[in-house]
């Protein structure tokens, strides 16, 4: 992959999905990538959860992943990012973009909940306060409730190698 053009793999689900724990299986396989993890990203962008705020934040974390990309480098994106423009104007604007859908029905990311957000009635969490629209067409869809983060990061990078 070293001679081809950096590219950019979009891992969005709904909260607690297990978007994270597969992009820590995915990052020890392709070390050289940079993580842009959404909850890290906020930390330091300082944007919250209205729409206005999404929009700002979402318009400003796939710049730095561009910017990235430009130099080299490739980029895990671990984010919701609750409406597909926010990852359709990613993929207008990486040209090795993949989109990456984990699957898991609401019911169990709420009983998942390991940072407590869909007990937080304030959160605006997406499926719930906010929308949350799956891809219409992702370049894989894991089943977070079968595909263990180890398979489902050796699905994603057969997906790199066969585009």
């Amino acid at each position: 992959m070293a001679s081809e053009p950096a590219f950019a793999i979009w891992i969005t689900g709904l909260p607690a999905s297990g978007k994270s724990t597969i992009t820590a299986a995915l990052k020890k396989l392709l070390p050289d990538a940079e993580v842009l993890e959404s909850d890290a990203l906020r930390r330091v962008l300082g944007e919250g959860y209205t729409e206005a705020e999404r929009d700002t934040f979402y318009q400003r974390m796939v710049w730095i992943g561009t910017l990235l990309i430009k130099h080299g480098v490739p980029v895990i994106f671990d984010a919701t990012a609750n409406l597909r423009r926010y990852r359709d104007a990613a993929r207008r604007q990486i040209p090795r973009f993949f989109e990456v859908f984990v699957d898991v029905p609401l019911e169990v990311c709420m009983a998942r909940d390991p940072k407590g957000i869909y007990r937080d009635a304030t959160a605006n969490v997406p499926g719930v306060q906010a929308p949350y629209e799956p891809p219409e067409k992702p370049d894989l869809i894991i089943d977070g409730l079968h595909d263990s983060p180890a398979e489902a990061a050796r699905r994603v990078l057969a997906l790199l190698s066969l585009e």
